[in-house]
């Protein structure tokens, strides 16, 4: 679970974290069809039960992305872009995070899924290591934010976990950029993809969710320590 808490902003920083979460939506949004049109358009679709392997595969980049970046993303933003009492806020960024997860633990199932059908050695490459790295990481941090925020705690607990919860949640999404990043190159690579619309369309994909990413990192970096 990514960052729990972001305590209320002060002068004109809080004007511009609101304008960093509406690009960050925009990149996000953007991604995501960049996404559809890639497996889509180019890859042959998309099914978990397909008797074809690569309709299988097609599942994990989608719902990583959807899970580990664009979910996690949003929950870190939650705290701009839900006007609610803090509690509910807290509880909408637990939720999104757990379905985060769910998506992911799918999306990892599909590639193990996969392997097997194409009879390809599991967790070989840098990609697998920081994927898998990611999530379970990604694991202990929201069962760490559930007890430490959504069950009582002294105050002087929750006040020394914070930080490290925050800087936990930014460093893990991260790490899911770049599990996907490297992820899109080693696939790039596996199907000979050079100079073609297919491998431009991969490098905007790519570009789109990097951009996600670090404009959802400045909102929450200018909404608490600045």
């Amino acid at each position: 679970m990514f960052p729990s808490q972001v305590v209320v902003m002060h002068g004109p920083h809080q004007a511009s974290a609101s304008r960093l979460t509406i690009f960050a939506h925009l990149f996000g949004i953007l991604a995501f069809i960049l996404m559809l049109v890639w497996l889509l358009h180019y890859r042959g679709g998309i099914e978990y039960d397909s008797y074809d392997g690569y309709r299988v595969f097609n599942v994990h980049p989608l719902l990583m992305f959807c899970g580990f970046i664009f979910l996690s993303g949003e929950a870190m933003m939650v705290y701009k872009t839900v006007k609610a009492q803090h509690f509910v806020q807290k509880v909408v960024h637990m939720i999104l995070q757990l379905g985060a997860f769910v998506l992911g633990v799918i999306g990892i199932c599909a590639v193990f899924k996969f392997h097997d059908m194409a009879n390809i050695e599991d967790v070989y490459s840098l990609h697998s290591w920081i994927g898998i790295a990611t999530i379970s990481l990604f694991a202990l941090q929201w069962l760490a934010g559930l007890s430490t925020y959504m069950f009582p705690q002294t105050d002087i607990t929750r006040k020394t976990l914070l930080p490290w919860h925050v800087c936990g949640g930014r460093t893990l999404l991260y790490m899911s950029i770049a599990a996907a990043l490297t992820g899109l190159m080693e696939k790039a690579t596996f199907i000979g993809l050079s100079h073609s619309r297919e491998a431009r369309l991969l490098n905007f994909l790519g570009l789109s969710i990097l951009l996600f990413g670090i404009f959802v990192d400045l909102s929450v970096v200018l909404a608490r320590y600045v």
